[in-house]
């Protein structure tokens, strides 16, 4: 099958280059203490996020949550992957990322970390975005393409009845 052989790979890249990052990011990073890398715009700083992006929590139970909520996100995306015709090459791609993304973090979850990992910061002096990590950019560039392939998804076709 056509889609499988691009869907799967970059799934699967996604989250190996995800998992591996995080990996060496908590093994050579102290949390919070910035690394630059691109001077003060790209700077690696490991955190953990218990929550999910952008500070949304549910305290205790925020690990249960999550993990529930992105089982059910999994579930749904591999339903619109199986209803995706091999052509929407857009959509495939857009699929894998999301849920390539999602499972990533969902690894950290499950393994018991004190919360996802983070370490790509980016930003100018205290002018910051949210720390995120590799997995959090598969699911925003998938999310966005997402979008797109479905907005410009034809609708139905009206009659010149209707026109």
């Amino acid at each position: 099958m056509r889609k499988a052989r691009l869907f799967w790979p970059l799934l699967l890249g996604l989250l190996v280059a995800d998992c591996g990052s995080k990996r060496i990011a908590e093994g050579n990073l102290l949390p919070h203490m910035p690394q630059e890398v691109v001077g003060e715009v790209v700077r690696f700083t490991l955190a953990y996020n218990p929550g999910a992006a952008f500070g949304m929590h549910f305290g205790d139970s925020s690990r249960v949550i999550f993990t529930g909520l992105t089982l059910v996100a999994l579930v749904a995306l591999g339903l619109m992957y199986r209803s995706t015709p091999p052509e929407q090459r857009a959509q495939i791609v857009a699929l894998a990322l999301v849920a390539g993304g999602a499972l990533g973090n969902l690894v950290d979850r499950v393994r018991g970390a004190p919360g996802v990992v983070d370490f790509i910061d980016v930003g100018v002096g205290s002018a910051r975005f949210w720390t995120f990590n590799v997995a959090d950019a598969g699911i925003t560039v998938g999310a966005l393409l997402l979008a797109l392939t479905l907005w410009n998804e034809p609708g139905p076709q009206r009659s010149s009845a209707e026109a």
